[in-house]
């Protein structure tokens, strides 16, 4: 599989300096469905689910560029599980959240809102209901998770108020940000009430914070998510490709596990909260140095890291999510980067 230099949940990658959380983009351009077996480019049909029956006309344009004509008629919003979830941003994080989701609800709708069509044949196939963004619905979901990256919008904080309005305000409604917002650049502590960087200081945390107030303004949650990972996907791998990284090799990073991250992203969402902010990390915060020498270390990979040039530049923060864990009554399947490689001592 090709991969990713890092993954950003919505926080902007801005270079091997910051290793940020994010989900993988979907690119869809098709109305709302929920026939697996729908493949044709004209179509109108009257489609039934357990959960409710759909009448749609479709007229789609490419799959990567164009919005889609559609007209939707949907059913009544009375006949919407009460445990449905929408994911606006289905990605790697987000996918993980729907399987962790249907495990505790198996009944339950799932849908994946997507920019444009390139993955809802993959969606389908894990009983994901693929939608496009911008298509108007007749009902409301009693849970919403939004996962996407800012990269791809022109006013992120309106798009996250958009998935807010489709809230219906029972169940949760949660936004996966990240630790980037936080002031701190001395490898210093850093929790879930600390200090944030001024609005207007840095594009980069605006972006994040003016959503984060939208979230909270309407009622929902937000997760701060650290450095997204796992064996396949991260910051590891992008040192491993460039062999050698002109940056600061004692700046300290913090992660947490896609699985982990999505194992919280549930617990949060079943906890029914409201107005909330909570911080997702492994607790135990690493150098960039400590992760190449794990990473050597383990036997795992094939490329070798060659090593850090730099020395100048910003430091990190030691995140520490201990409030969080205790009010939401989750711990991580992966303890820290060493736990997941194999190399914990």
């Amino acid at each position: 599989m090709g991969l990713s230099p890092v993954s950003v949940s919505p926080a902007t990658f801005t270079g091997p300096t910051n290793f940020l959380p994010f989900s993988s983009r979907f690119k869809p351009s098709i109305s709302f469905f929920t026939n697996p077996s729908f493949a044709s480019k004209h179509i109108s049909s009257s489609l039934s689910s357990s959960m409710a029956s759909i009448t749609l006309t479709v007229h789609a344009s490419s799959s990567s560029t164009g919005a889609a004509n559609q007209q939707v008629d949907s059913s009544n919003p009375a006949n919407v599980g009460a445990t449905d979830l929408l994911i606006v941003g289905p990605g790697v994080l987000g996918r993980l959240v729907a399987e962790n989701w249907r495990k505790e609800y198996p009944g339950c709708q799932i849908t994946g809102e997507t920019v444009t069509t390139d993955h809802h044949d993959e969606l389908i196939k894990m009983g994901i209901n693929p939608t496009l963004k911008g298509v108007k619905r007749g009902h409301k979901f009693p849970y919403v998770i939004y996962c996407a990256p800012p990269s791809r919008s022109s006013d992120y904080a309106g798009d996250v108020g958009e998935a807010a309005s489709m809230w219906n305000g029972e169940g949760s409604f949660l936004f996966t940000s990240s630790s980037a917002p936080y002031d701190r650049y001395d490898n210093g502590d850093c929790n879930e009430d600390s200090p944030v960087v001024p609005i207007g200081k840095s594009p980069r945390t605006d972006i994040l914070l003016k959503a984060e107030k939208k979230v909270l303004e309407a009622g929902g949650c937000v997760v701060r998510l650290a450095g997204l990972y796992k064996l396949d996907r991260g910051m590891h791998l992008y040192y491993l490709k460039q062999g050698t990284i002109e940056a600061n090799p004692h700046h300290l990073v913090n992660l947490i596990h896609y699985e982990d991250a999505a194992s919280l992203c549930v617990a949060i969402l079943k906890k029914k909260l409201r107005g909330r902010l909570f911080l997702g990390c492994d607790n135990h915060p690493v150098s960039r140095q400590e992760v190449m020498d794990l990473v050597a270390k383990s036997g795992k990979f094939d490329n070798t890291f060659v090593g850090f040039t730099g020395t100048d530049g910003v430091l990190g923060k030691k995140l520490n999510n201990s409030k969080t864990r205790e009010e939401i009554g989750w711990e991580p399947k992966y303890k820290s980067f060493a736990h997941c490689l194999g190399v914990a001592e």
